[in-house]
């Protein structure tokens, strides 16, 4: 027993001569290592007659061969009434064609020991196909049936329908996925880029075999679409395979909606009410720029100081310092026509008074305070340095392409990317900071017990 009470004297002993000697050194983590030189690889890009763009991108590291394509119509398009069209179109492009049933473009693509795959965006909808060289042929002619003659079978609308009501369901019950939804909204407000990808269970009720057709006749269409061939092919392999396959397609005119402006950033607070919940997630933001602005790379590196990768100053003070939440981070969504900034976390109930203000004050701090050199270089050196893990597989390189040129930016943009972020100055940061970013008119979503934190000051400053 005797030797139970020497171990609290032995702690105490120990504590008293550690606080008697000299503090531990303290050192700021070490520099980032030089970046690797990475060189993209050569490509070329032609448009045939009848517009189909197409990109050919020479990657010879595997004999693999990835086809991608993307149509310029996505969740935007939607009619009104019809939130959803999009996505459920696009979930059914790779469940059976005018020529073959869902289950043999399965057994054909695990035959070849490909892949294949559909899906929509905001601005557009793809569809892919990746295959072994020899299987080049094959898998063009499978990407064309799945573009241009999807069979929009009844029972796999149905199935593809129940499957999406099904997961709404679950999704409004998750916090965080009703305050995306409802930022977005308020964010972007009767824009298109407001209103849930997904749809909702009226608008997804509402959709017929018709309006699939439609929303497919009326968009894909060459001169609408931008192919990147990637992989184990020459130039002419894959400019004479698209033309082989793809050139009988007919081009024709293409209606493009005429979309209202979002709504000028603006103080507000929205709360949702979940009265069983015990943490409340949080958003704040506004309206930010298009993917084309000139200040995209400049803002996009601000944000990441703000919260992303890199730096994140949100979880520094959030989580390091304060202990208010297990993460949080800031990010920059662009698209075509506009796009936002969006800071988001969680936090205990009765925390969230705190963290709104604190989120606040980092967006203010970014303006009235100059970054610091070393933090502007680490966010630099994370962004040049995660960018080869983006161009490693001929597929990553394919939506790394397309993505440029969807947008209107120069393919050189990809082989250039380093130095354009190594020429981002600190000044710049302040700048853009100072332009594009509305502390005094955030617009913040609680989603939360509101009873529970009604009482505290939520309210922008």
């Amino acid at each position: 027993m005797k030797k139970l009470f020497l171990v609290p004297i032995l702690v105490a002993a120990l504590a008293s001569a550690l606080a008697a000697q000299t503090p531990w050194p303290t050192e700021n983590p070490p520099r980032p290592l030089a970046a690797h030189e990475v060189q993209f690889p050569p490509y070329e890009m032609r448009t045939l007659d009848n517009g189909l763009q197409v990109v050919a991108v020479l990657h010879h590291e595997q004999p693999i061969v990835s086809m991608r394509m993307i149509v310029r119509a996505g969740a935007a398009f939607d009619p009104k009434g019809k939130a959803g069209l999009a996505d459920l179109a696009a979930s059914l492009l790779d469940q059976g064609t005018t020529t073959m049933t869902a289950n043999e473009m399965n057994d054909l693509i695990d035959f070849i020991g490909g892949e294949m795959g559909a899906g929509a965006g905001t601005d557009l909808t793809f569809v892919s196909v990746v295959v072994m060289k020899d299987s080049f042929e094959t898998g063009l002619r499978l990407l064309s049936d799945m573009a241009r003659h999807p069979a929009f079978a009844p029972e796999e609308i149905e199935r593809k329908r129940r499957q999406t009501l099904s997961t709404l369901q679950v999704n409004f019950e998750d916090p965080g996925f009703v305050a995306d939804s409802v930022f977005d909204r308020l964010v972007y407000g009767f824009h298109p880029y407001g209103l849930p990808q997904s749809g909702t269970p009226e608008s997804l009720s509402s959709i017929t075999r018709n309006d699939l057709l439609a929303f497919h006749q009326n968009n894909f269409v060459p001169n609408n679409a931008i192919l990147a061939i990637v992989g184990d092919v020459t130039a002419d392999e894959a400019f004479d395979g698209v033309k082989k396959i793809f050139g009988d397609w007919a081009k024709k005119d293409v209606a493009r909606p005429a979309f209202i402006a979002p709504p000028d950033p603006t103080r507000r607070v929205v709360v949702v009410n979940k009265p069983d919940a015990v943490q409340t997630e949080i958003r704040v933001g506004h309206v930010g720029i298009q993917r084309k602005h000139p200040d995209y790379m400049a803002l996009n590196l601000a944000i990441r100081i703000l919260g992303g990768e890199g730096s994140n100053r949100l979880h520094q003070v959030l989580r390091t310092e304060r202990g208010l939440t297990y993460g949080a981070q800031a990010d920059m969504d662009t698209l075509e026509k506009s796009g936002d900034i969006e800071a988001e976390t969680n936090t205990r109930t009765e925390a969230t008074g705190e963290v709104v203000r604190l989120i606040v004050d980092e967006f203010s701090r970014l303006q009235r305070e100059r970054v610091g050199e070393r933090e502007l270089e680490n966010a630099k050196a994370y962004m040049t340095g995660s960018f080869p893990l983006t161009i490693e597989t001929p597929d990553q390189i394919a939506m790394q392409v397309l993505n440029v040129v969807f947008y209107g930016l120069p393919l050189e943009d990809l082989q250039n990317f380093r130095d354009r972020v190594n020429a981002v100055t600190v000044d710049d940061i302040q700048r853009v900071a100072r332009t594009y970013l509305k502390p005094d008119r955030l617009s913040i979503v609680l989603v939360g017990n509101a009873q529970a934190f009604a009482t505290q000051a939520v309210r922008p400053q």
